[in-house]
């Protein structure tokens, strides 16, 4: 640095109070200094290099000159020591304006002095800050501190003094990483379009929609500008900006409008601090009393949907009070409320997500996007067939059967007489009845659950995609549907018209011995037993078809009393039975059929026999096993958004592995209806417990009984409805059934999980949770046995060896080849968190190995940014940091507000786990599963990171 003096300028600063290098510059902070009988000021040396950098070279005393009352020091000389102060090259953005300010301050030194000193002064706390001069900063406030106290020296000068040396200390450089993303939040309109231009052009519509008189009333402004779910917080904010233009009115005009939207717009952060702040200060006296924050936090509470935080708003506020005014002065000002606004994330350090760039996305599929159209749509093709192969090759069997079952008979009886008069209508009519037989043999297959939680646990679940039965289900319930137009259809609109319009002598050539003597009318083999019974089929398969479609089953078809009994799960579940009377007509009609007389060609049966045979007994071992497993309740309690958490005894014979589900049916409420819940108790637990939401009307009515049955809670425990073995009522029967496989079982493949949950599809991956819980804890504990073994053992060294040889087999068995699981839970109701408050717990408590990483999300709460939810992110970072617990959830996960960004989170993952195989486990609404498939294709594009999508729906 020595030979960078031809760069050297000398540069004056202002008054520096008690020799402070990073005070603050504010009127309120100098006030006290000013009353100094002595004003003490300092050289700064800089070097401005060739690169653009400056180098801090020395700090010493100054020669001072007054200049009316802001005194400003100008120093004369040029050669001066350079040992006082050395540092690091700090690079700056703006050292040009800098080194251009300089000039100016040769040249006009007295003019320039006092802007330019504020301009130094910023710089060299910067400075100071970065480069760990807080030291001196800290005995320079120190001293300022001493003199206030001595010279008020009342309890009252006391806290102010501390609060001036605390407001010098809390001045934050924006510039830095930490405080820049901070300074992007705080948005009134958090989803404006990116055209401002747009969005006043939508407000101004809305304006002329809502105008009365030629002005916009108060009770109005929340729809117009796009507030409408945030009405109060809406006004609070029209009162907030009529009280800066000193008004007190209920009406604006289109011009008044456009100025409170161009303040609520403001790009600065200042503005909107401001704003913020004017919300909360009714009384316009520039200080927020502990009332006032309690105020603002219900309206922040109301506008989010947050219920229980509104409850503890006082609490709260008590703590924000606690933490910005420690002095005790019964208010905090706009500065404290920025101070923790910027440094709320130095709080947030639970439950953080990874930390790697979202940049991951576009590096990965960088190659992807240089390909040409022809590489990139082979590559998809191979993706496809990657994924789909199992289904491809299984579907593709399914068809050629079809195929040839349809062509054997299309040839076969086109070697009849029949086909001389009826022609190919015949031949497309018995080849359908063909693919029929198949299919409704076929039909039952995917519906045997226990048959397929055994085969999917084969070698043979490696090759059949058993996940997908109920979808194999529905598409070979679509070909059967083909198949009875194709049949039924020429059978009725094209063979009977051609055979009863033929001759006597044609007739009497071909058909006499399928259709007798005398030619038979219309009406005679529509109610011939061949006729009635297919008409009949068709009729029952039609109702059940119907009613098993998502419209009637999820009850989107609204219809009137008493109709409206043809929607929703029963009328799907009733309908749905009609199948026996349906396989008893078939194996009728296929026994009467015109043109076969062999019994050994009357296949019909042949086709039903096997599939039958195992579904009757699937449905009797259902039948034996559930009333043997009649389960005794443990325990009851009725949680916020309508669901009923059922803890029961375990039976002996019933195993399960987490993911699994099982049926359950409740006498009381239908002796017949069984329904599927997925178990969320671990395997290693003694108990079994489900949980189950409130969506139709057997879990409505489900629910109704046992909020009889539970009491009122007692003391020491949450307000919620509860019941277990002592409860004097008498809980209602309960029989179980399974368990049954789902795709979540197959978890412990993967070394990566991403379990995806939304609402109550969170259930699934609750077991897993807890099982992956339980392993830890059994292999630290396994773990830590075999240590104190071998620290305490004093056998010889081959005994050792042999002692641990005995262990090791053990400890491959038990080792847990999954290394992290991502949980996501995706809520819209904030009482949905109490429902596995306890498991979050004890996992964030147990867990010291950091595998199992839960982030909660409530799509309620204003995204992160937005003004109406920045109180409760500080309150949230606040108690947590306080207390160890989230204002929102009550456990010790981090609450994420609005929705996960799903590219960001696929992104984080991969980019940490380069190379592994990662199981994507989704549960929910069908709505988000072809985002999150798009998202695993994308990402499998770069060939290092695998993922596996599967999904649940409910």
């Amino acid at each position: 640095m020595r030979g960078l003096a031809r760069h050297e300028r000398r540069w004056a600063s202002d008054t520096v109070p008690g020799k402070t290098l990073s005070g603050a510059s504010s009127p309120g902070n100098n006030s006290s200094a000013s009353a100094a009988t002595e004003e003490e000021f300092v050289e700064v040396t800089l070097d401005l290099q060739d690169d653009d950098t400056i180098v801090l070279r020395s700090v010493e005393p100054a020669t001072v000159i007054n200049i009316e009352h802001d005194a400003v020091s100008i120093t004369g000389g040029t050669n001066t020591p350079s040992s006082v102060s050395r540092s690091p090259t700090m690079r700056r953005s703006s050292s040009n304006r800098l080194l251009q300010f300089s000039h100016e301050l040769k040249a006009e030194a007295v003019a320039k002095a006092k802007q330019f000193s504020q301009e130094l002064k910023a710089e060299l706390r910067r400075f100071s800050w970065s480069h760990g001069h807080a030291s001196r900063a800290l005995s320079s406030s120190t001293a300022f501190q001493n003199a206030v106290v001595g010279a008020g020296g009342g309890g009252l000068d006391s806290a102010l003094a501390a609060r001036a040396v605390r407001r010098q200390r809390a001045q934050l450089d924006r510039t830095r990483s930490g405080a820049q993303k901070a300074l992007q939040g705080l948005k009134f309109i958090s989803k404006c379009k990116t055209n401002g231009v747009d969005a006043w052009n939508e407000v101004q519509s809305n304006f002329n929609k809502l105008t009365k008189d030629g002005y916009l009333y108060r009770a109005d402004f929340a729809q117009c500008i796009g507030m409408r779910d945030s009405k109060e917080f809406a006004l609070e904010l029209f009162d907030a900006l009529s009280r800066r233009r000193r008004l007190k009115v209920d009406k604006i005009s289109r011009d008044e409008l456009y100025e409170f939207w161009s303040q609520i717009t403001d790009q600065s952060f200042d503005s909107r601090l401001q704003i913020f702040f004017d919300m909360v200060d009714k009384n316009e006296d520039g200080r927020i009393t502990e009332e006032e924050v309690k105020e603002i936090i219900m309206l922040s509470a109301c506008a989010n949907k947050l219920s229980r935080l509104k409850e503890q708003a006082e609490e709260y506020a008590a703590l924000i009070m606690e933490e910005l005014d420690p002095e005790r002065l019964g208010y905090i000002e706009l500065w404290q409320l920025e101070t923790l606004l910027l440094q709320k994330d130095t709080y947030l350090n639970y439950s953080q997500a990874l930390s790697y760039t979202s940049q991951a996305l576009s590096q990965n599929l960088q190659g992807l996007r240089k390909r040409s159209p022809i590489r990139r749509a082979s590559k998809k093709v191979l993706y496809y067939l990657e994924e789909n192969w199992r289904r491809l090759w299984v579907i593709s069997l399914w068809v050629l059967i079809m195929v040839g079952l349809f062509t054997w008979k299309f040839f076969q009886y086109k070697q009849k007489n029949a086909f001389k008069v009826m022609g190919y209508c015949l031949l497309t009519a018995k080849g359908a009845a063909e693919t029929l037989k198949f299919n409704m043999a076929l039909i039952l297959l995917p519906v045997c659950r226990n048959i397929i939680t055994w085969l999917r646990s084969t070698k043979l679940g490696y090759f059949v995609p058993f996940d997908d039965n109920i979808n194999f289900h529905k598409t070979i319930a679509a070909a059967i549907v083909i198949g009875v137009i194709l049949h039924a259809g020429n059978h009725l609109a094209c063979d009977f018209p051609r055979l009863i319009n033929e001759s006597d002598d044609i007739y009497k050539q071909y058909f006499i011995h399928d259709f007798g003597q005398n030619k038979p009318q219309y009406i005679d083999l529509v109610r011939g037993i061949e006729g009635v019974t297919g008409i009949l089929m068709v009729i029952f398969m039609a109702v059940a078809f119907t009613l098993a479609t998502r419209w009637f089953r999820r009850s989107l078809v609204k219809l009137p009393k008493p109709f409206d009994r043809l929607t929703g799960f029963n009328a799907f579940w009733y309908s749905h039975h009609l199948f026996i009377i349906v396989y008893t007509l078939l194996i009728i009609h296929g026994l009467f059929l015109y043109l076969v007389h062999k019994w050994y060609l009357k296949t019909t049966w042949m086709y039903l026999a096997v599939p039958v045979f195992l579904y009757a007994g699937e449905r009797t071992l259902r039948y034996f096993r559930s009333g043997f497993s009649s389960v005794r309740l443990l325990k009851v309690a009725i949680y916020p958004g309508n669901v009923l958490t059922l803890q029961m005894s375990k039976p002996p014979q019933f195993r399960y592995k987490s993911g699994q589900y099982m049926f359950v049916q409740c006498p009381e409420v239908s002796p017949f209806e069984w329904h599927p819940f997925s178990i969320t108790s671990a395997p290693g637990d003694d108990y079994l417990s489900i949980h189950i939401r409130q969506l139709g009307d057997w879990t409505q009515e489900l629910k109704r009984l046992f909020s009889v049955a539970c009491e009122l809670p007692k003391d020491g425990k949450s307000g919620l409805l509860r019941a277990d073995e002592t409860t004097k009522k008498i809980l209602p029967k309960l029989l179980i059934d399974g368990p049954y496989g789902a795709p979540a079982q197959d978890y412990r493949k993967y070394d990566v999980l991403l379990l995806v949950g939304l609402g109550i599809g969170a259930t699934p991956f609750i077991s897993i949770l807890k099982d992956l819980l339980n392993s830890i804890v059994k292999m630290e504990e396994q773990a830590d046995s075999i240590s104190d073994y071998s620290r305490h053992s004093d056998q010889s060294a081959g005994a050792s060896d042999s002692s641990v040889n005995k262990v090791s087999p053990k400890r491959k068995k038990n080792t847990l080849k999954t290394t992290n699981a991502y949980f996501y839970w995706v809520t819209r109701e904030q009482g949905s968190f109490d429902w596995f408050k306890g498991v979050m717990n004890e996992i964030a408590e147990l867990d010291q190995r950091g595998v199992i990483e839960m982030h909660n999300y409530l799509t309620s709460v204003y995204e992160e940014g937005d003004a109406r939810s920045a109180l409760i992110t500080m309150v949230q970072a606040l108690n947590h940091a306080k207390n160890g617990v989230d204002i929102v959830s009550g456990t010790m996960v981090r609450t994420h507000f609005a929705r996960p960004n799903w590219k960001k989170v696929f992104s984080k993952t991969c980019t940490k786990h380069a190379n592994a195989r990662i199981g994507v486990f989704y549960c929910g609404a069908p709505v988000l599963a072809k985002e999150l498939g798009k998202l695993c294709y994308d990402f499998n594009q770069k060939g290092s990171t695998k993922f596996e999508f599967h999904k649940e729906h409910f």
